[in-house]
């Protein structure tokens, strides 16, 4: 299997905002090459720009404690509220692992390590990059570049976040056994903390012997 098409087998037609607010939204025209090597389109195609993101997991090797947090989700509400294919028993308090938005500049291990402080109250004793993804790549721009932290769980509780974005972000502990016993059960809604821990049941061994 080999990942042959690049960037360079798009060609966008034209490219426009058709709304800026608290986010913003693009509409492209474009065009693709198939797999057969023609080309497919042109098309219209509308992306909501978030823009990239960090996650970062917070593990204390010492304790072989994880740091999770918890927090309101409108998008969480309006899928619930719709019931659609939802379950309206879930709630829009989704369990998560840090997050925040890169701006412009900002080296993404720098943003994973304000929002660690921010978020969850911890300190990266140590840090490293795990992986980018692409959230929703049909409809949303928005990489997340996926960290790994090695923390101290001791300073990890109460509630956290900034007051001028209007915040409330509780933060707790867990042990590796009861995040095995979430994903067994699909306790967890939330895309991003599956997929990261996830990645930490497969990697538990070697976190412990890289922090011991």
């Amino acid at each position: 299997m080999t990942f042959d098409k690049k960037i360079n087998d798009v060609e966008v037609i034209s490219k426009h905002t058709v709304f800026d607010g608290y986010f913003r939204m693009s509409e492209y025209q474009l065009r693709h090459r198939s797999h057969a090597g023609d080309w497919v389109g042109p098309m219209s195609r509308e992306v909501f720009q978030r823009g990239p993101v960090v996650a970062v997991l917070p593990y204390d090797a010492k304790r072989d404690r994880l740091v999770l947090i918890e927090q309101f989700r409108i998008g969480a509400y309006a899928a619930i509220n719709d019931d659609i294919i939802l379950d309206t028993t879930e709630s829009p308090w989704q369990i998560e692992c840090v997050a925040g938005v890169v701006e412009d500049g900002e080296p993404p291990q720098d943003v994973a390590c304000r929002e660690l402080m921010e978020e969850a109250n911890c300190q990266a004793l140590d840090i490293f990059h795990v992986n980018t993804w692409h959230a929703s790549p049909g409809a949303i721009n928005e990489p997340v570049a996926f960290y790994c932290a090695n923390v101290d769980s001791s300073t990890a509780q109460g509630i956290h976040g900034l007051d001028h974005e209007n915040e409330d972000i509780r933060v707790f502990t867990v042990t590796p056994e009861t995040v095995m016993d979430w994903l067994d059960s699909n306790k967890l809604t939330n895309g991003m903390t599956i997929v990261a821990l996830q990645w930490f049941v497969l990697n538990h061994k070697k976190l412990q012997q890289r922090w011991a």
